[in-house]
């Protein structure tokens, strides 16, 4: 499978930064952007679909961030051990951009870019969507 595009980077690395401005919680950003999306998403896949693109996303971030072995998924998609990773390597805003560049990717490739984009779009009407 193609990495993903620098355009769907770019989004990844936005909506990290959005999230990354909000002090709501202790979660870490790549973690609440993972959890808008399942929100989001889980109205058009089913949550079964969402946890099988997280998985796959995750998959193929340990191929750029060995580190990330140490975060699984829990049965709903959710991540667990992500906080952990943070803490231990300071490795977090790498292993962030990977997850969700590559889960932004996946979604492209599956449901085609007007779609994902929609989906993202209302998860995050504020932020642009293209260059």
């Amino acid at each position: 499978m193609a990495t993903p595009s620098t355009s769907v980077r770019e989004l990844a690395r936005r909506l990290l930064l959005v999230e990354a401005a909000t002090t709501e919680t202790e979660e870490h950003e790549a973690e609440r952007v993972c959890e808008k999306l399942r929100i989001s998403l889980t109205r058009f896949v089913g949550a079964d679909g969402f946890t099988a693109l997280m998985r796959r996303s995750l998959a193929l971030s340990r191929a750029e961030v060995p580190a990330l072995e140490t975060v699984k998924l829990k049965a709903d998609g959710c991540m667990e051990g992500l906080k952990d990773l943070v803490a231990a390597t300071g490795d977090g805003n790498e292993a962030g951009a990977a997850l969700t560049a590559h889960f932004l990717w996946l979604l492209v490739t599956f449901v085609g870019e007007p779609i994902a984009f929609r989906l993202v779009r209302d998860a995050w009407p504020e932020v642009k969507m293209d260059d």
